[in-house]
């Protein structure tokens, strides 16, 4: 299960009504880069594909391939947004090292 905070939901339906090409879900996954080896995607999508997991939580509905949901399993997703502030942040127990942005992790 990947979990989205009540901040990160708010800047998400934010997002979702900005955009004007009608897409319904937030797509998200992993993929081979950054400092430490993976780093974490997330976009918008109106189509859910043959390998993807449909979950909802807090009002939005995620998409996630198969192989990214390994990655992601218990990630909450948050948002942040002070003067220090990052954006999205994914807090996930399965990282054991992440890089100083937060952006990439390894296992």
């Amino acid at each position: 299960m990947i979990n989205i905070s009540n901040t990160a939901k708010d800047r998400l339906l934010f997002l979702l009504n900005k955009d004007t090409t009608s897409n319904q879900f937030v797509r998200v996954g992993v993929e081979s880069g950054g400092c430490s080896g993976l780093s974490y995607k997330l976009d918008f999508d109106n189509t859910k594909k043959d390998d993807d997991e449909l979950i909802e939580d807090n009002g939005i509905k995620l998409l996630v391939n198969k192989k990214s949901y390994l990655y992601l399993v218990g990630t909450t997703l948050e948002f942040s947004d002070g003067l220090n502030g990052k954006g999205f942040v994914f807090n996930n127990p399965n990282a054991n090292r992440t890089c100083g942005c937060g952006e990439s992790f390894s296992l």
